[in-house]
């Protein structure tokens, strides 16, 4: 009997890890489906890099406020339905972006990527916190492979953006195609989450505990976030500005820019499938300020250099740095996972204030300095990373 149940334990959680690894390839596609094309969007609505930059700004200020009560959301209808309200919503809001450039209406899109926004971030940190629960479960790191299946999906998408635009097809088709895609996936694969841990209930007759301070209140989680928080900027900044900045900066083509892209996401999706055995050989400190000096490294090859070809060595080298720092906060906010929901929750709220904000402040000050001269500014944020990154030493839990 207990064979048995073993090994329906076995298999429920290698279905979890299964679902969960198509639950981020999917949220991938949808991201990169949206930013490999972003060229195409600045022409078909007439907008300059700040304006397509107050656009990216609308989806940061869904997500932001969608994200800190992320943790909440699951705590109450659980990681699969939250995945699935957030695929819906998603559909919808790319359902809006499509008819809104089809109609080449800029108040349109940025209303319908406000809720593009607010899906994603109830996504993200449920796919987070189940990617966070399979990772307890299996007792080795794996949440870079999670985040791996998230830079595959992207790669495929910026392949398909390269391709359809290389064949004159619109965005607004594509999007269409992609919001059916991810209805479909988010109404059946969650059905496959484990249940969510969450902190047992005290015995019958024994008082209830204290309420323990808000995850806002405790030191080790906002650290981690400061952490993600700059470390999460260069790699929102090569999803959002790379295919542009070849653009303008490097005289490219917009298909040739695309295929830039798809170079620095598929650099990040071989390290995070690398990176389980990495963090778990090395320690996630370690790995961390190694990731964040090839991130600086690549930046600056990529920004400076005088060809193509040298520029596609920094991408790949930017790519190789921006890998693993987020699935690695994340791991790191959920190492107790009594209270994964709430700090992982805080964690994201945190590093998507960079990873969603700061590319649209970027694309401002690409208006006076040119975007690729400006994407040397998030050297900064990546050197507080690298200083601080002791933050994510793993917790031990009692």
């Amino acid at each position: 009997m207990s064979i048995n149940t073993g090994t329906a334990q076995q298999a429920g959680l290698k279905a979890a890890a299964a679902a969960t690894f198509v639950v981020f390839g999917i949220n991938g596609l949808v991201f990169a489906s949206w930013a490999a094309r972003i060229p195409a969007v600045t022409e078909t609505l007439e907008i300059t890099s700040g304006q397509m930059g107050t656009l990216l700004l609308c989806t940061a200020v869904g997500s932001l406020l969608a994200l800190p009560t992320a943790g909440w959301v699951v705590g109450r209808i659980g990681t699969a339905n939250t995945v699935r309200f957030g695929g819906l919503l998603a559909s919808a809001a790319g359902v809006g972006i499509a008819l809104s450039l089809a109609a080449a209406s800029l108040p349109g899109t940025a209303i319908a990527l406000f809720f593009f926004g607010i899906a994603i971030g109830l996504w993200d940190v449920s796919q987070n916190i189940e990617g966070a629960d399979v990772e307890h479960k299996l007792r080795r790191t794996i949440m870079p492979q999670f985040h791996a299946a998230f830079s595959g999906g992207a790669f495929v998408g910026a392949l398909v953006g390269a391709g359809l635009s290389n064949l004159g097809v619109g965005l607004p088709a594509h999007l269409l195609v992609i919001a059916g895609i991810v209805l479909l996936v988010t109404m059946t694969v969650p059905r496959y989450f484990l249940p969510h841990i969450t902190a047992p209930a005290p015995a019958e007759g024994e008082p209830k505990a204290a309420k323990g301070p808000s995850a806002w209140q405790d030191g080790r989680t906002l650290l981690i976030g400061v952490v993600v928080l700059g470390a999460t900027l260069t790699e929102g900044a090569g999803n959002d500005w790379i295919a542009k900045a070849s653009v303008d900066g490097l005289g490219t083509s917009e298909s040739t820019g695309a295929l830039m892209f798809a170079l620095f996401v598929l650099a990040m999706t071989a390290m995070r499938f690398l990176g389980g055995r990495v963090i778990d050989q090395y320690g996630r400190v370690a790995v961390l300020r190694a990731s964040m000096a090839a991130a600086a490294a690549g930046l600056c090859l990529f920004v400076l250099a005088g060809n193509v070809w040298l520029a596609a060595v920094g991408a790949a080298l930017w790519g190789v740095g921006a890998a693993l720092a987020f699935p690695m906060g994340m791991s790191a906010a959920a190492d107790d996972p009594r209270h994964a929901a709430a700090r992982v929750s805080v964690v994201s709220t945190l590093g998507y204030i960079s990873f969603l904000a700061g590319p649209p402040l970027l694309g401002y000050l690409g208006d006076l300095t040119g975007i690729h001269l400006a994407l040397l500014a998030i050297l900064a944020p990546i050197l507080l990373a690298l200083l601080l990154a002791g933050a994510a030493k793993p917790l031990k839990v009692k």
